[in-house]
């Protein structure tokens, strides 16, 4: 009898609610300008106190060559937001074209002018990230920052607490002269100078709060769950609690190996006095304000693992935990000192690269991956484990295969871009950088050299090889939509030689 009643059962039920029955609910941890390095630093110790991203860590999947395409503006999480979202390439995520093979030369005449018209300009797109996952089931919340031009209020089920690119901030913070012993205006732990304290509360505590709301909330729940908890931390204005800058003496902080008090080209690739990430220290960089910068910096990190802790711990106890996908990663990373540049406008790997980790059912523990992806894959990830329908419509690749140890094929190059002020293309072994602007062309063997400090474009025994790599990127270029034809660039670097 039983079994003749299960079709008439099955025939009565809400469509979402079979097709979510048995899905694991997706929960996706953000972060803000957090490098790599912050949590697997290269060739020097780790400085930065992260116990509970450590133990998620040790949960699940660490990817260490996780990456950021680029953007088509100064505001670099926009555009990689917009992609995560879409599930589209970076200029398949744009709503125009902007490079074409006289844009460059049109930005060092415009610059920085131009760059307003290109912050905002995201595809429209008919489905974003929640949605795809709303009609494969789930509920979905999300507490933080956006940076989209779709409402959240219209892709969510549930929405607090959306925050914009960044807080407000007083303008002393960019008066600072990083003078040791001298007393300055503007402190991190001072509430009166707003920013991450506007309100009153900690954003990244705020943020916390709500997660551990949705959580309580999930409990209840029939269906699955995705939740997009996006913290501004550890961005600028860099400021936490006293107690969590007293954990970082800033005289004890390393300076880069590769610091140096001034980059060559900054003026020619957007990352002059002219961007606003490159004021956050006087020109030229002194050590003193790399390392105050850095004890900021590290501070937030702490303070944001803490509210992560707090998510954790809750989803353990809720005893959701055995039924969910973790995953922790950055819009992109950051420099801060590197060669003289402040900001996440460049090509370097402290730049691009964001750390990554997936932790879940079936996902290898404590493993660690050096195979190289991009963050915005893990859109693919979710919807993969969603069982999709729309996954066709998605540029990104799902990481369950590489997680769940199923394959170890990745890709083979990764591209970059920036404007029509920058291009790249890494592979596992090497990094060409163009600066279309000046007509310079960068090198680096990452094996022999992974902190990027010895270019070796103009040795003539690198010219075949870097034949190889422009063709490489000019495939990547077709494969992401990029009309920025860089030969002419590329040729003309030679001439010079």
């Amino acid at each position: 009898m039983k079994l003749k009643f299960l079709p008439l059962f099955l025939s009565v039920m809400p469509v979402q609610q079979v097709m979510s029955q048995g899905k694991p609910n997706i929960l996706f941890i953000f972060a803000d300008d957090m490098t790599v390095d912050a949590l697997d630093a290269i060739m020097s110790e780790r400085e930065v106190i992260s116990p509970n991203l450590d133990r998620l860590r040790e949960s699940g999947t660490f990817f260490t060559h996780a990456f950021n395409q680029g953007s088509w503006s100064g505001a670099v999480s926009a555009a990689s937001r917009a992609m995560l979202t879409t599930g589209r390439y970076l200029w398949n995520a744009c709503n125009r074209q902007p490079d074409n093979p006289n844009f460059a030369r049109q930005m060092a005449q415009n610059w920085p002018k131009e760059s307003k018209p290109y912050v905002h300009n995201f595809v429209q797109q008919e489905k974003y990230w929640p949605q795809y996952m709303s009609e494969a089931g789930y509920k979905t919340y999300m507490t933080g920052k956006w940076h989209v031009i779709a409402s959240p209020d219209k892709v969510f089920d549930v929405v607090k607490h959306v925050r914009g690119g960044m807080p407000k901030e007083s303008m002393d913070y960019y008066e600072r002269k990083f003078i040791k012993g001298r007393e300055e205006v503007w402190t991190p732990y001072d509430k009166s100078k707003g920013g991450f304290w506007e309100g009153g509360k900690h954003w990244s505590e705020v943020t916390c709060e709500d997660a551990l709301e949705f959580i309580d909330d999930a409990k209840g729940q029939d269906k699955p769950f995705f939740m997009y908890i996006a913290f501004n931390a550890p961005h600028d204005p860099r400021q936490s609690p006293k107690e969590y800058i007293d954990m970082y003496p800033a005289d004890k902080i390393s300076i880069p190996k590769s610091f140096a008090p001034m980059y060559p080209y900054k003026d020619f690739i957007g990352c002059g006095p002219k961007l606003r990430d490159a004021n956050l220290a006087p020109f030229p960089r002194n050590r003193y304000s790399v390392q105050v910068n850095r004890q900021e910096y590290y501070a937030l990190i702490t303070h944001l693992d803490v509210q992560i802790g707090k998510i954790l711990d809750a989803l353990e106890k809720s005893g959701k935990k055995d039924n969910t996908y973790i995953f922790f990663t950055a819009d992109h990373g950051i420099s801060i000192g590197e060669r003289g540049l402040f900001g996440k406008q460049n090509m370097y790997d402290e730049s691009v690269r964001v750390p990554l980790i997936v932790s879940g059912p079936g996902v290898k523990k404590g493993k660690t991956l050096h195979n190289m992806v991009y963050l915005q894959d893990i859109m693919a990830s979710a919807m993969d484990l969603a069982d999709s329908k729309d996954m066709d419509k998605i540029d990104f690749k799902s990481l369950m295969p590489l997680a769940k140890g199923e394959t170890k094929e990745s890709r083979k190059a990764i591209y970059g871009g920036y404007y029509g002020l920058q291009r790249m293309v890494r592979t596992d072994r090497y990094k060409m950088i163009i600066y279309p602007m000046i007509n310079v062309v960068r090198l680096y063997d990452l094996k022999k050299d992974p902190l990027e400090m010895n270019d070796i474009a103009a040795d003539p025994q690198n010219k075949s090889l870097m034949d190889n790599l422009l063709l490489q990127l000019k495939n990547l270029q077709k494969e992401v939509n990029d009309q920025l034809d860089v030969t002419l660039y590329y040729n003309n670097f030679f001439k010079t030689l």
